[in-house]
């Protein structure tokens, strides 16, 4: 990366909290409430606990997924100070990460297809105007580049990696990026039917792990030019200081028993941030509490950032898919600006042989964190964060 790119406003939403900073009390708090669905059933015997977020407005002509984006937009935006008059006489974009929200919940519709009816399109309809790079162009008046990243569960980091290359690159002075997922009956039962779904509350890096939990949220990453920060006088909460990306190209689903994509990203991203193992503070790791991810994570940090401090937040807001990576980069900066990281939720027992995750909140000192993902497909995806334009 030829220069850091400022970040001037987070928005996030998620079962922690319908905010940035009532998702990261609760974390420091401890809390959390993995429950069975409420907006849908399984159909299993079996409760599978997923984070939902509770109601946070009235229904709208959008999805699920829309309206959680929509939230996470506004608060960002508010955050760095600007409105759709500001958007409007800029270069703005969207970069937007999800990877089924838009065109899971037409059951119904399908259905009715297949019986050979004649159903309403409203469904249909509405899965179109979700589109989330979309919505956010059409919603803000955005004129620049527009792009919804579907990459599994790597999508929202690399969304905010792939606005910040947008910003570097010179197409736009302003970007929208993050990512947004909501839950969905498919969904649960598809990680169901993988058998990496847990029917207790997630206990990610855990010796007794056994499945994730999924959840549903949306972030946004306000990332804007030096240039334009500058001109606007905007504070910068922090700066995107080097992304990486590197596929493992080992399987659909399980990560490289090597870690070998996962270290190469790392790598990657330090060396765009010019960045020394040394100075990395802490690590929000992907940490979904299955058998193979966190193994194979924790043995490449540990050999690549040896005595770095790791968590995984996803204890406290499940798996959300493709707004992860949107998700834990909005709440690894906020730990950053306060030099503390709230405890890995579930953890209880180490696992012999690999390294622990942060037990108990704790302080951590640096101006630098990582934040990670791991998704199918073998994609993996690093950012580099940090308070200031260099460590």
């Amino acid at each position: 990366m030829t220069q850091a790119v400022p970040i001037t406003g987070l928005g996030c939403i998620s079962a922690a909290g319908p905010d940035l900073e009532a998702g990261l009390a609760s974390m420091f708090q401890g809390l959390r409430q993995p429950r069975p669905p409420q907006a849908f059933s399984t159909g299993h015997a079996l409760a599978y606990p997923v984070f939902e977020v509770p109601d946070f407005g009235p229904p709208t002509r959008l999805l699920r997924t829309g309206d959680l984006l929509l939230h996470a937009a506004r608060e960002a935006l508010a955050d760095a100070g600007l409105d759709r008059d500001c958007l409007g006489a800029l270069r703005a974009g969207a970069c937007i990460g999800t990877t089924v929200g838009s065109a899971m919940n037409d059951e119904d519709f399908c259905r009715a297809l297949r019986a050979g009816a004649t159903p309403p399109l409203a469904p249909m309809e509405r899965i179109l105007r979700s589109n989330p790079a979309a919505l956010l162009a059409r919603q803000f008046g955005l004129g620049g580049p527009c792009q919804t990243v579907v990459n599994a569960c790597s999508s929202g980091t690399d969304a905010v990696g792939l606005g910040a290359s947008w910003i570097q690159a010179g197409l736009c002075d302003l970007v929208l990026a993050g990512g947004a997922d909501q839950l969905s009956r498919i969904t649960c039962n598809g990680f169901i039917a993988m058998g990496i779904a847990a029917t207790s509350p997630c206990r990610p890096f855990d010796r007794d792990r056994d499945g994730l939990n999924l959840g549903e949220g949306a972030a946004v990453l306000v990332l804007e030019s030096r240039e334009l920060q500058r001109r606007r006088r905007a504070r910068a909460r922090a700066f995107v200081l080097g992304y990486g990306s590197a596929c493992d190209a080992h399987h659909p689903t399980a990560p490289s028993p090597d870690g070998a994509g996962l270290g190469r990203a790392i790598q990657e991203a330090l060396a765009a941030g010019a960045i020394a193992p040394g100075q990395v503070a802490f690590v929000n790791a992907h940490g979904t509490a299955t058998p193979d991810n966190d193994r194979v994570e924790s043995a490449v940090l540990a050999a690549a950032l040896p005595g770095v401090p790791f968590l995984s937040t996803k204890g406290y807001t499940g798996h959300t898919l493709g707004a992860a990576g949107a998700i834990e980069a909005a709440f690894t900066v906020a730990c950053l600006e306060r030099g503390r990281v709230p405890a890995c939720a579930g953890f209880t027992a180490a696992d012999p042989g690999l390294p622990a995750p942060v037990a108990e909140n704790r302080a951590v000192r640096g101006a630098v964190a990582l934040s990670q993902s791991l998704a199918f497909g073998g994609n993996n995806a690093v950012l580099a964060l940090g308070l200031g334009e260099r460590p």
